[in-house]
C-alpha cells in the first residue's frame, strides 16, 4: 500500500525561506533541502532576490530537475511544511515562490 501522492492527491511542497538572502543563498538553502529528498518530491523556495528567478531555473536544468511554477506570492503565510526559515522580508519587498520537482 503506497502511503504517496496520486494523481489526485497532488504532493505538498516543502517550503524553503529564503527571503532577506542574496546569491547564491536562495539556491544553496534550495540545494540542501533537495539533498535528503526522493525523486518526484516538490519544493519551492521563497525569495525576495531577484536573480534566485533566473538562479533557480538554472539550478534545476543542471541538476535534472523540473521548474513547475514561478509566480509573485500575495500572502507571505506559510502554508506548506517549513525546511528552514531566514529573516523577515523586508516591508514592501516582492517575494517569489518558484517550485521545482526533483528528478532522479
Amino acid at each position: 500500500m503506497s502511503t504517496g501522492p496520486t494523481a489526485a492527491q497532488p504532493p505538498v511542497p516543502l517550503l524553503v525561506d529564503a527571503r532577506g538572502l542574496r546569491c547564491p543563498l536562495p539556491v544553496i538553502r534550495l540545494a540542501a533541502a533537495a539533498r535528503d529528498r526522493d525523486p518526484g518530491d516538490v519544493l519551492t523556495v521563497w525569495s525576495t532576490d531577484p536573480a534566485a528567478r533566473h538562479d533557480v531555473p538554472a539550478w534545476a536544468r543542471m541538476r535534472g530537475h523540473t521548474v513547475v511554477e514561478s509566480t509573485v506570492v500575495e500572502s507571505t503565510v506559510v502554508e506548506a511544511p517549513l525546511a528552514e526559515s531566514t529573516v523577515s522580508q523586508a516591508d514592501g519587498a516582492t517575494t517569489w515562490a518558484i517550485t521545482v520537482r526533483l528528478g532522479g
